[in-house]
């Protein structure tokens, strides 16, 4: 790495420390300024599991973490890593975020954005693997399985809303419009959203409020009960059964459906086209090849 600077001093984190703009006396203080700085800065907007994913990546990655870093040292760093090319990619989609803040104005460090290491660093490679998501056939089978109404009512949710956990596990009756059949939740990032559901699991949500005693909290299962009943399913059917499956088959069937991706992508509440995508690689050519029709009559 590089040992000087043009604001003067040492800018390698593992060298010293830049003494015109910096009070650390020791790489480690350096390095805790830097990481401290750009996760303050990630706050607003982001979810606290968001805020553990870059700030776990990013202290493994504590070696390439610096203001002398260059894009020779990141890509040997990804190199070095002994794990799959998702994992490789994750660190390659911190340090990239990181990177980029540090050399913009936000960061306050004045840095010239054309001296961006990230810049010349290539992504690692991803194969893309067609993960699971679930016919309407086994979805129904898995509703049936279910052992009580409960059960029923969060798996078909689950499926005709394409809620995350974390917006399914929280949600207050009161934010239920049943005349529209929607509900306001809590989505990523601290952002309001809301998620259509439909007739059928409108009325497993009636059965089950008709047992259950509301006190703020549609279900009587946190999160972690909510994954335990999916997996005890799972064990019982042989289907994959978690929350991720079922966001999936949501995407999936509405664009087996035609329905559109930026449509999907406003109803599942995703921040981009590029993630509804990853959500349906299950959907096929002769899938799409149904919804064709002749361009020429």
């Amino acid at each position: 790495m590089r040992t000087s600077n043009p604001l003067g001093g040492v800018r390698s984190v593992f060298g010293g420390f830049d003494s015109h703009t910096l009070p650390p006396r020791n790489a480690y203080h350096l390095l805790t300024i830097l990481l401290t700085t750009f996760l303050k800065s990630r706050r607003q907007g982001l979810s606290p599991k968001t805020i553990d994913f870059y700030k776990g990546y990013l202290n493994l990655a504590h070696q390439v973490i610096g203001l002398d870093v260059t894009g020779q040292d990141v890509t040997q760093f990804l190199d070095s890593l002994q794990c799959s090319g998702g994992g490789k990619h994750a660190y390659y989609r911190v340090l990239k975020t990181f990177y980029n803040w540090l050399y913009s104005p936000k960061s306050g460090y004045s840095l010239n954005p054309n001296d961006n290491p990230i810049l010349i660093v290539d992504a690692p490679k991803v194969g893309k693997r067609i993960l699971p998501s679930l016919s309407q056939e086994q979805l129904n089978y898995l509703i049936e399985q279910a052992g009580c109404v409960r059960d029923k009512a969060i798996i078909s949710l689950f499926a005709d809303s394409g809620l995350r956990l974390s917006e399914l596990a929280s949600i207050n009756p009161d934010n239920i419009d049943w005349n529209n059949r929607l509900i306001k939740v809590n989505c990523k990032g601290n952002k309001e959203g809301l998620a259509p559901f439909g007739e059928r699991t409108e009325l497993l949500l009636l059965d089950w409020l008709s047992q259950h005693e509301v006190n703020g909290r549609l279900w009587d299962l946190h999160t972690w009960g909510i994954v335990e009943m999916l997996q005890q399913l799972k064990i019982k059917t042989g289907l994959p059964c978690n929350p991720h499956t079922f966001r999936r088959t949501f995407a999936s069937i509405l664009a087996k459906r035609g329905v559109d991706s930026l449509h999907i992508k406003r109803l599942g509440r995703w921040e981009s086209i590029q993630m509804v995508e990853r959500y349906t690689r299950s959907v096929k050519f002769e899938d799409s090849l149904k919804l064709y029709s002749s361009i020429v009559d």
